[in-house]
């Protein structure tokens, strides 16, 4: 067909398309990617045992707002402090103070740690709890045994448990009562305050009580009630 023939016009002309082009895509072998530059390449796929930890570290900006892009910026030198000496001093004067600790116990708690005698089935012996029990031990001799371990007890702990809704509760009508403005928070309250420093003295008191030993003996309702 010569050059003619395509320009002919009529019936049997011949129409003429024009050259289509065609794409060169380059195939890294994995079903006809295209292959980016080697200089965009992450080395990091999605494959490799790395790959959740570089994904987290690109997406923590995102998800953790401002301290994201805090740490992601470069921070200013008038924000930061130097290692030493701001964050080098406390360390030391953390290890003086542990080093005293340690000598102050094997100096005085020594005695406490070292292994006692077999224990003899023959032996007459009053079993005492550990020391964060004795104070309820020692509760145990003020009042009726069932009262004292099964009805205080339970009602104390859940008076703790209870206690936010118990103060935003009784608050309010306290504070109208005493003609105050408003219940103060815990931490400024005078009346909780007050109950909950009492209380710890209560069981520190009954704990050097029980400490005392059996020969230390103060009087009470039912009579003298000794140490454990």
């Amino acid at each position: 067909m010569s050059d003619k023939d395509l320009t002919k016009e009529g019936p049997g002309a011949t129409v003429a398309t024009p050259p289509r082009e065609i794409e060169i895509v380059e195939s890294d072998g994995h079903g006809g990617h295209t292959l980016e530059p080697e200089w965009k390449r992450l080395p990091i796929g999605p494959d490799h045992i790395l790959y959740p930890v570089v994904v987290g570290l690109a997406l923590f900006p995102i998800l953790m707002g401002d301290a994201g892009h805090h740490l992601a910026d470069d921070m200013p030198d008038d924000e930061t402090h130097p290692f030493f000496p701001d964050h080098f001093w406390p360390y030391p004067i953390i290890a003086v103070v542990m080093l005293i600790a340690v000598g102050l116990l094997s100096a005085f708690v020594q005695k406490n740690l070292q292994l006692e005698a077999s224990a003899d089935p023959r032996a007459v012996t009053i079993p005492r709890p550990d020391w964060y029990f004795l104070f309820l031990f020692q509760f145990l001799k003020l009042g009726p045994e069932l009262i004292m371990s099964l009805v205080i007890p339970p009602i104390v702990v859940g008076a703790l448990l209870l206690f936010p809704f118990i103060d935003a509760i009784a608050g309010p009508r306290i504070a109208r009562r005493l003609g105050w403005k408003r219940w103060p928070v815990p931490g400024r309250n005078i009346i909780t305050g007050t109950i909950f420093v009492a209380g710890l003295a209560f069981i520190a008191f009954l704990t050097l009580w029980a400490l005392a030993g059996p020969n230390f003996c103060l009087p009470y309702l039912t009579g003298k009630v000794c140490g454990a």
